[in-house]
């Protein structure tokens, strides 16, 4: 008989409850600790070996710290995907005590399913990454609060030239004046607003290069061989890179897209098929760069201009060019036959987006494997 005991744990920010299923035995609670390092190194002392432990827990705001913490005291430890849990249609009582005890329970069945868990370092470029995804959001309000303010007030800039551009913003800080000093606090204020936004913006893109310059090898390669793509730039390939960490762990392209949550729901029993809109069910930082790249395929192949550049200036090899190419392709046509079929554009692109999926896969593990065999030399 097996001698794994499986530990479920509910954590919170300041508490963890535990639970326990024994081999061939009960689940039992085992209480609450606090979510503090020395409570855990107590907690594992008391449930015994930690060779014959088997610790889950569900990803969450609290990241993957308890998971670091645990594999660095020796602990077989795995984060669970919550939405993946089995829920039972009839419960209506819900408690850390058996939200643990279930995690306990379901563990030990081997009904949940574990995501893929970042070394610090790839947390910390992730996080980079996301920080300026943020700051990109943050601008976007700030130039919609400006924009509106000063429609509100019959200012339009239709002098200005393209809206948002260094020469629109200077047209406004020069022309729009306005009688009442609360209007014109106003007005400073949200300029200001849009010039803070854009100095972050410019301070983490400058941080990203420097994070990305001091990454591992591998994840280098992958980012500079993603950018062979169409509307693949550096900031798309590495958020591609950081949120899905090395793509070879998916065994084909097709489970990429179904993790990435853009392939179609589907309610189907007996001969009735029932498709529906994409499930969102995955990453939705890798599905929003994914589907904007997934634009610049509505223009006839070409490799010219800042693709071009970024070709020459990464030197990469022609087996990635050849996959890009055949990816430009392989997508202008299939969006001209979704047209020609009268789909909507941004039905079009979405569905652009989980082909360039199959792409960005193909790139990345060949690359994978091509910076493994040149370590292995």
């Amino acid at each position: 008989m097996s001698k794994i005991s499986f530990v479920g744990l509910d954590v919170h920010a300041e508490t963890i409850a535990v639970a326990i299923a024994e081999p061939g035995g009960a689940v039992r609670s085992v209480g609450i600790i606090p979510n503090r390092l020395e409570s855990i190194r107590k907690l594992l002392g008391k449930l015994g070996p930690v060779q014959h432990l088997k610790v889950c827990y569900e990803a969450g705001p609290t990241g993957y710290v308890l998971y670091w913490q645990l594999t660095a005291l020796g602990v077989a430890c795995e984060v669970v995907a919550p939405t993946l849990v089995p829920v039972k249609a009839g419960d209506r009582v819900k408690t850390d005590r058996r939200d643990a005890e279930k995690l306990a329970r379901c563990y030990r069945s081997g009904e949940l399913t574990a995501v893929w868990v970042p070394d610090a370092a790839h947390e910390a470029l992730r996080d980079l990454v996301r920080a300026r995804e943020a700051a990109k959001k943050d601008q976007l309000r700030a130039r919609h609060r400006l924009g509106k303010f000063l429609l509100r007030h019959g200012r339009r800039p239709t002098q200005a030239g393209k809206a948002w551009t260094k020469k629109y913003l200077e047209w406004i800080k020069t022309h729009v004046r306005f009688d009442q000093p609360a209007l014109e606090a106003t007005l400073a204020h949200y300029l200001q607003e849009v010039d803070h936004a854009a100095s972050q913006i410019l301070q983490l893109e400058k941080a990203i290069d420097e994070a990305i310059a001091q990454a591992d090898p591998e994840i280098r390669s992958v980012i500079e061989a993603l950018q062979a793509l169409r509307g693949v730039a550096q900031m798309t390939a590495a958020t591609i890179v950081c949120e899905l960490g090395s793509l070879s762990r998916f065994p084909s392209p097709r489970q990429l897209m179904g993790y990435s949550g853009l392939v179609s729901r589907e309610h189907s029993s007996g001969s009735r098929i029932q498709r529906g809109a994409i499930t969102k069910t995955g990453n939705a930082h890798l599905r929003r760069v994914l589907v904007e790249a997934a634009w610049a395929y509505q223009h006839r192949p070409n490799v010219t201009g800042f693709l071009l550049r970024r070709q020459k200036s990464l030197a990469l090899s022609e087996e990635v060019k050849q996959m890009a190419w055949k990816a430009q392709y392989r997508l202008h046509k299939r969006y001209l036959a979704f047209a020609r079929r009268g789909k909507n554009k941004n039905q079009i692109v979405t569905a652009l987006g989980r082909e360039l999926l199959g792409f960005v896969w193909a790139i990345a593990v060949h690359t994978e494997a091509q910076r493994k065999l040149a370590t292995a030399a």
